[in-house]
């Protein structure tokens, strides 16, 4: 579930959910017309994140995002949301793991990191202020 669905049904997201998944292709149209066809997903571009096809499965509940391939990104990507990306980034390094990309802001209210595991898997971190987090809850 997107946050912004989690909003709209007013759920929130915890610490640690999955948000979403982004799946890297080469071509995003392409992407876009597979996924879409094969699974019946719904896939759109929200206004301000244009080449960031976000996707929503049938069940209205999972969904994630169409992303450019690039090096280092040729698998999909688990994002989870954190209370506080700065923590998490804290403890991941502090368990072995390392960051891969230090925070950066999404939107006025939202950020992102990516760190990997010891082992090397990489995961999107997402953290939503808490000011949007308390206005989404229930």
């Amino acid at each position: 579930m997107s946050l912004s669905d989690a909003a709209r049904r007013g759920t929130t997201m915890a610490h640690g959910d999955i948000t979403h998944l982004e799946i890297p292709v080469s071509d995003l149209a392409a992407g876009t017309r597979f996924y879409g066809s094969v699974f019946g997903w719904r896939i759109e571009e929200a206004p301000g994140f244009e080449g960031y096809p976000m996707w929503q499965a049938p069940n209205g509940i999972s969904g994630g995002a169409l992303t450019s391939r690039e090096d280092g990104f040729a698998q999909p990507r688990s994002v989870v949301e954190v209370d506080s990306i700065d923590d998490t980034l804290a403890v991941v390094e502090s368990h072995g793991g390392r960051v891969v990309a230090a925070k950066a802001p999404i939107s006025e209210t939202s950020s992102w990191a990516l760190v990997a595991d010891p082992d090397g898997n990489v995961l999107g971190l997402y953290e939503e202020s808490p000011e949007d987090r308390d206005a989404s809850a229930p």
